[in-house]
């Protein structure tokens, strides 16, 4: 047996704890084995002070990645899920989905203040359209600065950019290990996450043999049931940045229960819609709803933002 497994992963501070995570849980399962972690500068990382909805949307952070896995640089990747388009790229393939972390969203406010008691015209940064959609829905008076760069990045602007607020991932914070800044976790009533939001995925060349049974075993069943439902709602939209979209799915016994939501960037015009369903039928039920909510108006917010004629795929 090779020894050695070389990791893919971005080089961001976040990104390599969480590429870390990965091969210290390979090394505990197969004590035989060396993880090598690959660090890789993608688009995304490159074009870090542009809008995302400008340069390409989310593939932009695995594209780099995803190229070294096919040329055989790399034998797996460690992608945040929020990041990884619906359509995996031909010859790849997600062989498993981690146990999810905290999907919320958090507040981190320089005076410790809450969300409701920041004062009318506070400047809160973020670097997503959903978020500055529902912020804005929340409380229209604020206003939402776009942020950009890492997550370490963004934190330290908090300061240097003379924000009163951030609104970033719970599970990026944890996973760097600063939940002590956490002012507020936000209620998935004010901010649904991204799709994805909080769970890792590992992806390999789709006929690697070898190392899907290394890192397939590693799958959390419950995530991974949540995260195919959000996916499939979010492939029948077929949004990316440019559409400010959100989806969280939740087990609740032998059932899926799934929140999901289409608005516009200013915080108007909100489709939400919620569904459950035997959690065998995950996919189905993130289709359903995202049918329900094209019939409901989300197809106009679609069309407006991103010029896309919304074409029905197939049905899972």
């Amino acid at each position: 047996m090779n020894r050695e497994l070389r990791i893919g992963t971005r080089g961001s501070l976040l990104a390599v704890a969480q590429a870390e995570r990965v091969a210290s849980e390979l090394r505990r399962r197969y004590p035989e084995l060396t993880p090598v972690l690959v660090k890789i500068k993608t688009s995304g990382d490159m074009f870090a002070h542009i809008p995302l909805s400008h340069v390409g949307g989310k593939g932009l952070f695995i594209k780099e990645i995803e190229e070294a896995l096919l040329d055989g640089q790399v034998d797996v990747a460690v992608h945040s899920m929020k990041d990884v388009p619906t359509e995996i790229a031909p010859g790849l393939s997600i062989a498993a989905i981690l146990e999810r972390e905290d999907a919320s969203d958090v507040l981190i406010s320089r005076r410790g203040e809450k969300l409701d008691a920041l004062p009318s015209g506070a400047r809160i940064g973020t670097s997503s359209l959903r978020r500055q959609a529902q912020l804005l829905h929340f409380r229209p008076d604020l206003t939402v600065v776009p942020l950009r760069g890492n997550l370490d990045t963004r934190l330290r602007k908090l300061d240097t950019e003379g924000l009163d607020a951030l609104v970033v991932a719970a599970a990026g914070v944890n996973r760097l290990g600063r939940q002590q800044e956490i002012t507020e976790v936000l209620p998935l009533e004010i901010s649904l996450p991204a799709v994805g939001q909080g769970a890792l995925g590992l992806e390999i060349r789709a006929h690697d043999q070898r190392v899907r049974d290394l890192v397939e075993p590693m799958t959390h069943g419950p995530s991974a049931l949540t995260i195919a439902a959000e996916r499939a709602f979010l492939k029948r939209l077929g949004g990316g940045c440019q559409v400010p979209i959100a989806a969280y799915g939740r087990l609740e016994g032998a059932e899926l229960r799934l929140v999901a939501l289409v608005i516009n960037p200013d915080g108007t015009g909100v489709v939400r819609g919620e569904r459950k369903g035997p959690s065998a039928l995950a996919e189905e039920i993130g289709f359903a709803i995202g049918e329900e909510l094209l019939r409901r108006g989300a197809d106009r917010i679609i069309r407006e933002l991103s010029g896309t004629t919304l074409e029905p795929p197939a049905a899972p």
